[in-house]
Order: C-alpha cells, then structure tokens, then sequence
C-alpha cells in the first residue's frame, strides 16, 4: 500500500478538507476534464523518472511538484545521458518495470527512443507556449534553453586570450601552443551523449569545422565524460579553458567559484533543450502527465531559471537564465537544436562510427 503525504492523510478535517481540494485543483486555462488526471495521478500514488539532469538542478523541481501534489511520491534517477538511455531500452525489452518519464540532455538518443516507438503521444496544454522547434508529434518536448559555451580560468586565462568565436579559439590554439597545450577539454563524445550532440551540430554549424577539430588536436585536447569533471579541472588549473560546455551547470559554478568565468560564443552558440517524454507503458501514466505538464507551465519553467538555473524555454519567463535574456544578448547567433528526426542522422551505425573514426584522426596529437 502506497504511503501518504501528511497533509493528504490529515484531510478527514473539515478545513483541511478545503485545502487539499485547493491543491488539487484544475491549473487555470486546462481542459475541464483534466480533474481525472489529477485524481487518476493521486490513485496512482508515485511517479518514476530516468533523468540525465543532477538531482541537485532536479531537487527545487521535484518539491515544488510535491508541493502541488502532495500525494504523489517522487522516484527520481539520477544517471548520465547514455545510462539513461540504456537501462531504458534493457528494461523495456524485459518486459519489467521502467520509468515513466524519460528526461535527457541527449537530445538524439530520446529521439531516437520516441522514433523506435517508446513514447506516447500527448497534447499537453502548455504546448501553444513552446518555440515550434522544441515538440516533436506531440510526444517529444524540448524543456529548457541552455547555451553551449566556452568557461575559461579567469585567474589564468588573461582578457585579450578569452575566445569570442570559434576562430578565435582555433587561432588562440595554434598562436600559442605553448601556453595552452594540454590545457582544452572537452567532452569525450563517445561516452557523453550530450558531447556527441554538440559535436554533430557543430559540424553543420561551422564551416572550418575539421579544421577547428585539428587545432584541438594539436593542442593536446583532454576529454572528459562530464561537465562537473571538466570544471574542477578548469577551476584548479590543470585545465584552461572548456569547449562546448552546457552553459547552465557553468553558469551555476560561477556563481560560487571565482575562479570560473564563460564566454558566449558571438559567431554561433548552440542551444541545447533536455527533451522529455512520456512512457507509452507508464505504469502512473497520470502523474507522468502531470510532472510533463508542470515541467512546461509558466510555474515550473521559472523554477527551472530561477533555481534549477537551466534556463527557461518559455519566452514569458524573465530572468538571466531564460531564453528571453538569451535572446536579448545574442540574437541571430543563438542556434536551437530542432527536437525532430534530423538529430538521428548520426546514430546511424555507419555514420555514427565513420565520423568518430574521422573525429579522433582529426583530434589525435600529432
């Protein structure tokens, strides 16, 4: 039997009674029927989610949620992008229990699973304030807005040295070699699937892309599996600068370590969007709804800005970490990467295996 919230078991009181039923009210603009999904959720009792996002970034969502939803216990698990992935499928070909909620940075990989057929097809009722781009046949959704940038030791790295583009720091790599050899990191693209999504995308984005790949090389690149790994090292020194780092985790560092600093790239800056999607076996397939629901409303986007610090995808949250702000300083440079088939073009085995053959020839030292 499913345990219950305080506040739920209490609700025998007159009083209290009024206050549960405000909890659970219908969310302003929703269909009238959506009462059946708040209830069918409150039945359900619990809610699974598979996420590539930390639980620290997760932790203001997920009281927040419960705060709405006091009887709906919270399962959140915490992995990397390709773990995610992969208990998934596992799971799923077993015909055991899984997650509800599928919400990863790689991008490709939850494409990918909602193309194989996993996913249910949900009109949610927060859709009409999503960017086109960021809803895939109403079964994948983009959540946040997050930049793909350049962090830097600003202790270290003098001014006239911080790269404002992507020639900048291709030229930076081979004007002085000396100075920043074994000093670049980046994501090591073949266990990170939010670094294989950057990569990919930045192939299309940059013309002198091979040729920025080699100066990488020449410089000694360090690759890591994670963005907390890179900016420790980034902080202590041992590293200099970080390519294609998730703008939000960076951010959030900077705020605390002095030592962090980040630069947008001017030329292009892509932009990454954590996608979710709904389980089409869900086991609380109404609580999934409700999470997808919240996760996307005006109210759960300025908690993924204002505390998660992910950066809202809605263009009516305001704040720093927001689309909106993003927007207001660079314009034309943002580049969204489009929630849709076009990210799956290089999970093709042959092209997946032919471009990392190509990429580590290019990032080789030589």
């Amino acid at each position: 039997m499913q345990s219950r919230h305080p506040i739920a078991a209490a609700c025998g009181a007159l009083a209290l009674l009024v206050a549960c039923a405000a909890q659970a009210q219908t969310p302003a603009g929703y269909p009238a029927d959506y009462a059946k999904i708040i209830e069918g959720a409150k039945k359900e009792g619990k809610l699974v989610i598979y996420s590539a996002t930390d639980s620290k970034a997760a932790e203001p969502l997920i009281k927040d949620f419960s705060a709405l939803y006091p009887g709906i216990k919270v399962e959140y698990n915490d992995m990397n992008s390709t773990e995610v992935y992969n208990r998934f499928i596992s799971e799923a070909a077993a015909g055991g229990a899984t997650a509800d909620v599928m919400w990863s940075s790689a991008m490709d990989l939850q494409v990918k699973l909602v193309s194989d057929g996993y996913a249910l097809a949900y009109k949610t009722p927060e859709g009409g304030a999503l960017p086109s781009w960021a809803n895939w046949k109403d079964s994948a959704y983009g959540t946040t807005f997050e930049p793909a940038v350049f962090v830097y030791n600003k202790r270290l790295v003098p001014a006239e040295d911080v790269p404002a583009t992507h020639a900048d720091l291709e030229k930076l790599l081979t004007t002085k070699k000396d100075k920043y050899q074994g000093k670049i990191t980046t994501y090591d693209i073949e266990k990170a699937g939010v670094g294989f999504t950057f990569i990919t995308n930045d192939l299309a984005a940059n013309p002198k892309f091979w040729d920025f790949a080699k100066a990488l090389g020449s410089a000694g690149v360090r690759v890591q599996s994670s963005t907390g790994t890179m900016l420790e090292r980034i902080s202590s020194g041992e590293n200099l600068i970080g390519y294609n780092m998730l703008g939000s985790y960076a951010l959030s560092r900077a705020k605390k370590d002095p030592s962090i600093a980040i630069s947008f790239p001017k030329d292009y800056t892509l932009v990454l969007s954590r996608v979710m999607f709904i389980n089409k076996a869900a086991k609380d397939m109404n609580a999934a709804k409700l999470w997808l629901d919240y996760i996307l409303s005006k109210r759960g986007q300025t908690v993924i800005a204002n505390d998660s610090q992910l950066f809202s995808i809605r263009a009516d949250v305001k704040g720093e970490t927001t689309s909106a702000e993003l927007t207001k300083q660079l314009g034309a440079a943002l580049k969204p990467m489009p929630v849709g088939p076009q990210l799956l073009q290089y999970l093709d085995q042959t092209k997946r295996l032919a471009f990392l053959k190509q990429w580590k020839e290019a990032t080789s030292k030589k």
